[in-house]
């Protein structure tokens, strides 16, 4: 059985956004959130307001460096198509990303890294900068929603 979707684009913004949250929620990055709070606390031992503004600084720039590499992927040539209107054929074999009925790109399964569920959209991570954006209401049917759950299970990426 091969699912087809309806033709879907991502938006510029809510790449960055979900990108960027998926980056952060990543157990190394919430690590990195502790060296700002452990500047903060040098307050408790020498106040001064400089350590907590010191420690939002750095978390402040920490999340806009990121942010801003995720504005470049956005303006690169190569990650054009992920922007583009894209009708999507899964079966079990791969994903083909198509732009027209003749041209396309396939993505094997074994190159997704990890699968993130959410309420309204699936994202299939193939990199930590390049996802595939699924939304729910992209399926056809309830059925189609199914046999991706299916196939994500078997493949242990849910």
């Amino acid at each position: 059985m091969i699912i087809k979707t309806k033709k879907v684009q991502l938006e510029k913004k809510k790449y960055i956004k979900l990108a960027l949250i998926n980056f952060m929620l990543q157990r190394k990055h919430l690590y990195y959130a502790l060296i700002p709070i452990a500047i903060c606390a040098i307050s408790i031992f020498i106040f001064s307001w400089w350590w907590i503004v010191v420690g939002l600084l750095v978390a402040v720039l920490y999340v806009a460096f990121w942010a801003i590499q995720f504005t470049g992927v956005t303006v690169m040539e190569q990650n054009k198509p992920l922007f583009e209107k894209l009708m999507y054929e899964i079966d079990s074999r791969q994903i083909l990303m198509k732009i027209n009925e003749k041209q396309g790109m396939p993505i094997k399964w074994e190159m997704v890294k990890k699968v993130v569920e959410y309420k309204e959209h699936y994202l299939l991570f193939v990199d930590k900068a390049q996802f595939v954006y699924l939304p729910i209401k992209s399926f056809n049917s309830e059925n189609d929603l199914n046999f991706l759950r299916h196939i994500l299970k078997n493949k242990k990426l849910i």
